[in-house]
């Protein structure tokens, strides 16, 4: 009897793919192999991002991949979500630096930048020269980001930004942070040199999830930037342009812990005898890893699906909105599922288990909580907006 290929499926999604899509999914997979799986329980139990990744990032033309021009490499969406997806199996904060670097920091410079800051910003943080980070949410403002406190005052041709963000990928290693802030004409973005006076980041080290990541407060005491340094962007369209693509890159990667949650279980289980059997042969295993396996496939298939609707202009913000909600949802079922299959093992770093289902948590936060997701989503399907007071509707949705 013939064993499935775990990473092939039941339902062969490999073959839904080109060989191109193939050939970056398999170098991506290979790094993680080989350069991120040895060191990712080191990382996560020290709370140490490796300051070597970016370039190696870079090397790879992993950063703002599906961007074009200044030194990114325009990859499909689908080749942007594989390589998304073999990182999470990694270590999600692994793909997280990606996300933030690429989909949020690089993309609001490439869609709402000057050509002189897309000239200067893009071609470095491409390589992983440069270092950026997305400042929007608050202390006070998370799901909210309309009710944001930061502010920027116009002052002859400078802006004068004073105000405080938190839970910022990334910030105490930027080189450049995407702040929004509150002006007399609405959010406005701004690209702030983190050399600038009065910038000052400290990183959140109590963290029990996503601790080979780095995760800062970011304080703006006066911080003067020129008028040059201001984005186009108008409202919160800008953020939601960078927050919709990280949210895209999300609904894969969290497809990719999952994989490496129901390996971990399948490999204990047919390897693990008690009753003088494999645990594997039991009816009750079986069904835990072929519910596991049911999601999985489910869950790579809607992201293949959404990539497929990217590619051709097709996808919308809802659409995103249900693959993250789903794939993110199922991927802390199917971890702690694998866990239960591992017994006490499972909750040892013998195992990738327990830190994928720590991380998980935090992803399942950031890029828009379960609830902000559902609201969009029951926006889109029945024409009422149910945010609080319905304020910021037509910008959530």
């Amino acid at each position: 009897m013939s064993v499935v290929d775990v990473k092939a499926g039941v339902l062969e999604l490999e073959a839904l793919l080109s060989d191109e899509e193939r050939g970056l999914r398999d170098r991506v997979r290979r790094f993680v192999l080989e350069e991120i799986l040895p060191e990712a329980d080191g990382w996560y139990e020290r709370g140490e991002f490796p300051s070597h990744l970016p370039r190696r990032f870079g090397e790879l033309g992993l950063l703002g991949m599906h961007l074009e021009g200044y030194g990114c490499a325009g990859a499909s969406a689908v080749e942007y979500g594989l390589a998304c997806l073999e990182l999470e199996a990694g270590d999600s904060g692994v793909r997280t630096f990606v996300s933030v670097q690429g989909s949020l920091a690089m993309t609001a410079i490439h869609q709402w930048g000057s050509e002189a800051q897309k000239a200067e910003w893009l071609p470095r943080m491409a390589a992983g020269e440069a270092v950026g980070c997305f400042a929007l949410t608050e202390p006070e403002a998370g799901s909210d980001p309309g009710s944001m406190r930061t502010v920027a005052r116009r002052e002859g041709g400078d802006w004068v930004l004073t105000g405080a963000k938190r839970w910022i990928g990334m910030g105490s290693i930027a080189d450049v942070a995407v702040v929004w802030a509150q002006t007399d004409d609405g959010i406005r973005g701004f690209l702030v040199p983190t050399d600038t006076p009065g910038f000052t980041a400290r990183d959140i080290t109590n963290k029990l999830s996503m601790r080979a990541s780095i995760q800062s407060d970011l304080t703006f005491e006066d911080c003067r930037v020129p008028d040059g340094a201001r984005l186009a962007a108008e409202g919160l369209r800008g953020p939601f342009t960078s927050l919709n693509e990280a949210r895209y890159g999300i609904a894969w990667g969290a497809m990719g812990a999952a994989r490496a949650c129901f390996e971990a279980a399948l490999g204990y289980a047919t390897s693990r005898s008690q009753f003088d059997e494999p645990i594997a042969g039991f009816q009750l295993t079986q069904r835990k890893l072929v519910d596991m396996l049911v999601e999985l496939e489910k869950g790579t298939l809607l992201a293949l699906h959404l990539g497929r609707a990217k590619d051709a202009g097709r996808m919308r913000i809802e659409q995103v909105s249900l693959a993250k909600l789903n794939n993110v949802r199922e991927a802390i079922a199917i971890a702690r599922e694998a866990r239960t299959i591992l017994g006490g093992n499972g909750i040892t770093s013998d195992f990738p288990v327990m830190r994928h289902m720590a991380n998980l948590e935090s992803v399942r936060t950031y890029e828009g909580t379960d609830e902000v997701h559902t609201l969009i989503l029951g926006n889109a399907i029945t024409g009422i907006p149910a945010f609080r007071g319905a304020a910021g509707a037509g910008e959530h949705a």
